[in-house]
């Protein structure tokens, strides 16, 4: 499968200047950013619902819609990962209203927790990303990360036979840490925040030839979410939801899924309709959800201080435009701190038997507090975005359950170890009632 180099290129998201084609993320005339712009027209006849279903159930299904070098061939199979009903989950979060039961007929876990290879949304962007760093020449790739996406570069670079090296502030999960040691990527420790490690990886950017993803190569690895947007909207019989939850980091993941609900509406895939935006982030760093709820146009960076670390960014480089994105479509953002990022990692474990790594707990933490302010009502179609695994963020977890005594192996025992648990839980049922 490949798509033709002429039918995108950069473009300036302010001034509008073209830039071709070429490892750039910032437009020379205004000091924008720049993103890629296609020729829609030229996709119009060929890029159909028909066509997309005949392809195998990856995100290269949608490649026109990608910057994809000419001649691309997919070496993995990444994305199309499931759209899960959520029925009970729905009727925790709607508990206390009398249409729960209609709730639970309309929420939606868009479940990247098990996208190939590395089990989070991040191997959506770093595929993109890669194909371009080949096209461009590179030998190695690079990336500064909270986590996610140091385990996904390292994993597709081994792929491709490409060097990699990764930039990580020194406190991240050690879990991700491991998880991008083992594909043979050179780590490199930081001693400072996820900011302060990105302004060291533009200023290595300046001094060496190598593709980074999310500085030289940025524009291009962003498009790679908007095969999140594709497949909800593929996924739910080719119609948009009414409302969408993504968690924010940068801020790139929300605006690329609105990006790619307007493509498809462009190209008549799917009808118009309204879809409201809503953002999630810890209370520990949400300049995002801080100027939303404030109404200020402005981003005021903060210091993360949160057990989220894969949200933990301070100065979000798409914050603006995740402003935007949000005030526009009528949509709103909450955040949520930890204590309630725990408790929602466990609510969708136990109601839906998914499990999700922080990012997760903030985007269901912050969508019962959605539900609660009326601003997500029940009769709507909802997608919640879980873009991690539980597995790398184990360490949350820590104390949070007990170890429970081993029992000798007799019938006798047993069955005097089932009636203590019976017993303690029918005294938590009573004491929840007299509540």
């Amino acid at each position: 499968m490949s798509t033709h180099e002429a039918h995108y290129e950069l473009r300036c998201r302010e001034c509008g200047r073209n830039w071709g084609n070429q490892p750039r993320s910032i437009c020379d005339d205004c000091f924008s950013p720049l993103e890629i712009a296609y020729d829609y027209d030229a996709l119009r006849a060929s890029f159909s619902r028909e066509r997309i279903a005949q392809r195998p159930p990856n995100m290269w299904r949608y490649s026109e819609l990608l910057p994809l070098p000419a001649g691309f061939e997919p070496r993995l199979p990444v994305g199309f990962t499931p759209l899960l009903h959520a029925p009970q989950l729905a009727a925790r979060l709607t508990r206390t209203k009398n249409d729960a039961r209609l709730a639970a007929q309309n929420l939606y876990i868009k479940n990247d927790a098990v996208c190939l290879p590395t089990l989070s949304f991040k191997d959506r962007v770093v595929a993109v990303a890669l194909s371009q760093a080949l096209a461009f020449g590179f030998d190695t790739v690079s990336c500064s990360s909270t986590g996610n996406l140091a385990n996904a570069v390292a994993a597709h670079a081994a792929r491709e036979g490409l060097k990699a090296w990764i930039f990580i502030p020194a406190d991240l999960e050690p879990a991700k840490i491991l998880g991008t040691q083992v594909f043979g990527a050179k780590v490199v420790r930081i001693a400072g925040s996820y900011d302060q490690v990105n302004r060291l990886c533009s200023q290595i950017a300046d001094e060496h030839r190598w593709g980074f993803v999310n500085v030289n190569l940025r524009p291009y690895y962003a498009e790679g979410s908007k095969t999140v947007g594709f497949e909800i909207a593929e996924q739910l019989g080719w119609r948009l939801p009414d409302n969408v939850v993504v968690p924010m980091a940068g801020g790139s993941l929300i605006t690329k899924i609105g990006k790619a609900f307007r493509e498809l509406i462009q190209l008549g895939l799917v009808e118009e309709k309204p879809v409201k935006f809503f953002g999630a982030q810890a209370t520990g760093c949400s300049p995002i959800s801080t100027a939303v709820k404030t109404g200020s146009p402005e981003i005021e960076p903060q210091k993360p201080a949160t057990i989220a670390r894969s949200l933990a960014i301070g100065n979000p480089a798409d914050g603006h435009y995740a402003i935007k994105t949000i005030k526009q479509s009528g949509g709103w953002s909450e955040d949520v701190s930890d204590p309630e990022v725990i408790d929602s990692i466990r609510l969708l474990a136990e109601t839906e038997g998914v499990f999700t790594e922080t990012a997760g707990g903030v985007t269901v933490g912050s969508a019962a507090k959605l539900y609660r302010q009326d601003r997500i009502l029940p009769e709507e179609t909802t997608v919640l975005c879980i873009t991690g695994n539980g597995l790398k963020t184990t360490d949350a977890l820590a104390g949070v359950y007990e170890s429970e005594r081993p029992i000798a192996p007799k019938l006798a025992e047993f069955e005097s170890y089932l009636q203590r648990t019976l017993d303690v839980a029918e005294v938590a049922k009573e004491a929840a009632v007299g509540v």
